[in-house]
């Protein structure tokens, strides 16, 4: 029986046991070390002199025999006298074969030695050998000793000529095999090593081995691919005459050599240059096939522009390469080559020559750039993964994660298409009109503004805690009659000093708050005023915390209150996409992109600038002014929830990450390096983006019973838009929002796990927010007991 094919090399270590001995015989001479040449296959090998170990408890005529036929043999020899001896001498010298006494098991029990030896890792390629007692009557079985770990047996024989043919008999049998398995080990490094993806598969395609190089360029890990018979994974784009051209060659033993399509864990095929060599195994039949397998490249560069685009980025190298999220949306010139008559040539080059020399060259481009030097000195993995790199970049998807099938998660996608896409075009002549073209005035029963000392008590009542995250707004909706927006935001704003920043009287801002909240829709279950008021409390409460404050400016603080009050004045009820399939004035307006963030920004300065009484903005200084306009713009047009990703993404990267990476260095107490990257203008605008985003959607990190009553008002406006969808023929962006089958726990577990919990947490990461954490993780474990009942309601049925 042969031992494991792979071996772990141990030193040497000179430590001589006192029970082991240097076997010698008077009368012979002791051979000198001589390197003996072994041919296996292609492979030269070198075969040093054989080290025997005996184990006998004494001497007698069987280990002397053995003694005298190593050294007739030309083999150094040991002798160990007790199996503790024996493991030293064999961990020290690592002998290719080992003669273990099992005749007389009152002195040691060798099926217990010979387990021992086999638990030290460098044993898997020694051959032991058991000497057995000659048998008084039937044969007996072999089997324990194999079990033990026992290579063969030798029925004791005295005989000298008998113990060297036996020993010429393993060493150019068993010993010698098992050295050719040893210098297999030289031959995985190297595959390992290998900058090409190599594979070996069994004669029925079930991968045998695969290197590191392929694990980069495929994606899996060599363990999912081993555990079980996995067959070779196989694209849809090969055609089938190739897939039968190559299983013909490697049937008939011939090498297969050309174009193949390879298919990725991902799912995506790329196409890579194969060469496919069968490989004789057990009964002189095909076993095995080994590809060696290189990804098709753009590397047709001359080497003039590459030097010329690395010199370019030498300075810029260090400062890419510790981004990791980059976008490949531009066109590198410098590949590219005319194919036109001469005169166009040149009228090509001279074109590209000019687009070259210009300054205006984006940082994405310069990204490209690097990448495409780097790949020409960078060894095999590095360049495959920088094609890979290349690729993604390909997308203008950068922040959006991959989401599963339709059929894994509906609740999911249906949230993704309706909140994240701009719907599906429609060649229909049907238009969808909002129902209020027409801009609200101020109700005639409001015409007289109220003064913050002149609220009503049970108003006033409602609204004192306000600063509380736990605030009812529900309450204050109430008491308010559905006007909840004037008297918070009248509140809000003066707590904040807005009207002194503005420069503006009281009696303009009360004005401009009816106004904005005129133009909200009441008949909206959930996009009305009192979600506006919501956002504004929310706004408001972010804008008290330490970070918060350290991080913006009065100016920041002034536009937050104001985004927040306008990001959804006159919506419809109806999601973008709803308004982009129904070809709304508005989605063509605005190019189906952004439609009601750019509607909503836009209708707020129309609406304050139209009239002085209500213009808050009026005796601001004309720079002041544009900055504010541009901030509260900046924001109401980051509530749109196609960039998400992209937001949370560059808030993390840009500001949770390095001050991460300043605490972990102990330097949080620096509060020079933390205020630079509080208050640098580009993190300025991303902590106002990110702080409007979690207002705008903070409801699942409300106190229970708000939570609750949010998911209902929200889902009855989905399941309103699904009707009309329906009746108008309309494409149905979100299925599973049908009122008669639609389970509203399932749709607030799909919302948080996409969308809530990594924008909470890393906006608590920031700004320091337990408590809406444990609302959202006691509102989270809510939804999923809804969910487990197979419940589909807000609430479970009463007891």
């Amino acid at each position: 029986m042969m031992g494991c094919a792979s071996s772990i090399h141990i030193s040497d270590r000179v430590n001589h046991s006192e029970d082991s001995q240097n076997c010698s015989h008077p009368g012979h001479i002791k051979p000198q070390s001589t390197l003996t040449e072994v041919q296996f296959g292609p492979m030269k090998l070198y075969e040093d002199q054989l080290q025997v170990l005996l184990v006998f408890a004494k001497d007698d005529a069987q280990s002397n025999s053995f003694c005298w036929a190593c050294e007739r043999a030309g083999f150094r020899c040991n002798v160990s006298r007790t199996p503790e001896a024996a493991l030293e001498s064999f961990q020290e010298k690592n002998h290719d074969l080992i003669i273990i006494d099992h005749r007389h098991s009152r002195c040691f029990d060798a099926e217990a030695l010979c387990r021992s030896i086999r638990g030290i890792s460098c044993s898997h390629n020694t051959v032991i050998v058991a000497v057995v007692k000659r048998p008084d009557r039937e044969e007996a079985t072999v089997m324990p000793l194999i079990s033990a770990g026992f290579n063969r047996r030798y029925v004791e024989n005295p005989n000298m000529m008998s113990c060297y043919n036996e020993l010429l008999q393993l060493h150019h049998g068993e010993i010698r095999a098992q050295i050719k398995l040893r210098a297999c080990n030289a031959v995985f490094t190297a595959l390992e090593q290998s900058q090409e993806a190599i594979e070996i598969s069994s004669e029925d395609h079930i991968i045998q081995y695969v290197n590191p190089a392929y694990e980069c360029i495929m994606g899996y890990q060599r363990e999912e691919l081993l555990k079980e018979n996995t067959e070779v994974p196989k694209s849809e784009k090969n055609k089938p005459d190739l897939l039968e051209n190559i299983s013909s060659c490697i049937r008939r033993g011939k090498e297969w050599q050309g174009v193949y399509y390879a298919k990725k864990k991902n799912g995506d095929s790329v196409q890579q240059n194969v060469k496919m060599t069968p490989v004789v195994g057990q009964g002189g039949k095909i076993r095995h096939c080994v590809s060696v397998t290189r990804p098709l490249n753009d590397h047709n560069k001359t080497e003039k522009c590459c030097e010329r685009v690395q010199a370019e980025s030498q300075t810029d190298i260090q400062q890419f390469s510790k981004h990791k999220d980059r976008r490949k949306g531009s066109l590198d010139v410098r590949s590219t080559t005319s194919r036109g008559s001469d005169g166009s040539s040149q009228r090509r080059h001279s074109s590209m020559a000019r687009i070259h020399s210009m300054t205006i060259e984006a940082p994405i481009t310069k990204v490209i750039n690097i990448i495409n030097a780097a790949q020409e000195s960078s060894p095999m993995p590095v360049a495959e993964a920088l094609d890979r790199v290349l690729e993604i970049l390909r997308t203008t998807e950068l922040y959006s994660p991959q989401l599963g099938t339709k059929e894994e998660d509906p609740h999911t996608n249906d949230l993704v298409g309706g909140l994240m896409t701009d719907g599906l075009r429609r060649s229909s002549g049907n238009e969808y009109i909002l129902a209020t073209k027409q801009l609200h005035h101020i109700p005639g029963h409001l015409t007289t503004p109220l003064s913050l000392s002149d609220i009503p008590p049970c108003i006033a009542q409602t609204m004192e805690n306000e600063e509380s995250w736990d605030f009812d707004i529900f309450n204050l909706e109430s008491a308010t009659v559905k006007r909840p927006l004037s008297y918070l935001g009248l509140k809000i704003f003066s707590r904040f000093g807005v009207c002194e920043f503005l420069s503006c009287p009281e009696t303009t801002l009360r004005s401009w708050l009816q106004i904005i909240e005129a133009n909200y829709h009441s008949s909206n279950s959930y996009h009305n005023s009192t979600h506006a008021a919501d956002v504004l409390h929310a706004t408001a409460y972010f804008l008290c915390k330490d970070r918060v404050k350290q991080s913006l400016d009065p100016i920041d603080e002034v536009a937050a209150l104001i985004a927040a009050a306008v990001h959804d004045v006159d919506h419809p009820g109806r999601t973008n996409s709803f308004l982009c399939n129904a070809g709304s004035e508005l989605a063509v307006l605005y190019n189906d992109t952004a439609v009601l963030e750019s509607h909503h920004a836009a209708l707020a300065f129309q609406i304050t600038t139209r009239d002085d009484k209500c213009n808050i903005f009026k005796n601001m200084e004309r720079n002041e002014y544009r900055t504010l306009r541009q901030a509260v713009i900046d924001m109401v047009l980051a509530t749109e929830m196609t960039k998400h990703f992209e937001h949370v993404n560059k808030f993390v990267n840009s500001i949770n990450k390095p001050l991460a990476a300043l605490e972990e260095n102990g330097d949080s107490s620096d509060e020079d390096s933390v205020q630079n990257i509080l208050t640098a203008p580009e993190n300025r605008i991303l902590v106002k983006r990110m702080l409007i985003k979690c207002a705008d959607i903070s409801n699942p990190c409300r106190p229970l019973e708000l939570c609750i009553e949010w998911a209902g008002r929200i889902s009855e406006e989905y399941f309103a838009q699904t009707d009309e969808e329906k009746q108008q023929g309309l494409p149905v962006v979100m299925p599973v929002f049908d009122r008669n089958t639609c389970s509203i726990p399932k749709s607030q577990i799909s919302f948080i796990d996409y969308f809530i919990t990594d924008m909470f947490d890393a906006w608590d990461a920031f700004a320091d927010l337990p408590n809406l954490m444990q609302h959202l993780d006691n509102n989270f474990r809510y939804w999923k007991s809804l969910d487990e009942k197979k419940l589909h309601s807000l609430r479970p049925p009463p007891e």
